[in-house]
């Protein structure tokens, strides 16, 4: 898949999050409309697999996660950034949110969860922060980030 229809897929999902809160509701409105078995669902898994085996997503690496800020925010992503990790059984460098997060969680291999959850989505409020966690295997999170905002701690 090219980049760009991937971006299009992005395109099409922050269209429908733009101008929402990222909060409880959204997460069950995503999971419920957009999760697991979901056309959108399952076109962002495979075009992120693809991606990461063409090369042109997660192409950096560190502390064991392969990483990489596909898009940087933009009007046609609706202000959010968009970022992938490859992530397996290891927790990520302690990060806040100072806008939220909005993540799409995909198994790759095992039983795989991000900070404990499943497959399909977990929102991040504003102000949240997390050392992001894979257990049981391996997953592919897609990180959407209003305008790329996200604070490493030191």
């Amino acid at each position: 898949m090219p980049q760009a229809a991937f971006r299009q897929l992005i395109a099409s999902l922050t269209d429908q999050i733009a101008g929402r809160a990222l909060d409880a509701q959204l997460d069950a409105w995503l999971n419920a409309v957009h999760g697991p078995g979901s056309p959108t669902y399952d076109g962002l898994k495979a075009a992120c697999q693809q991606g990461v085996a063409e090369g042109w997503l997660c192409n950096r690496e560190g502390g064991g996660i392969r990483y990489g800020r596909i898009f940087k925010p933009a009007e046609d992503l609706h202000g959010f950034s968009v970022d992938v990790v490859d992530m397996a059984d290891v927790a990520g460098p302690h990060h806040t949110h100072p806008l939220g997060e909005v993540d799409l969680i995909m198994p790759i291999a095992g039983n795989a969860t991000f900070d404990g959850r499943p497959a399909g989505w977990l929102v991040c409020p504003p102000g949240s922060a997390h050392p992001p966690t894979v257990a049981g295997g391996r997953a592919l999170v897609l990180y959407l980030l209003p305008e790329g905002r996200i604070d490493f701690t030191k």
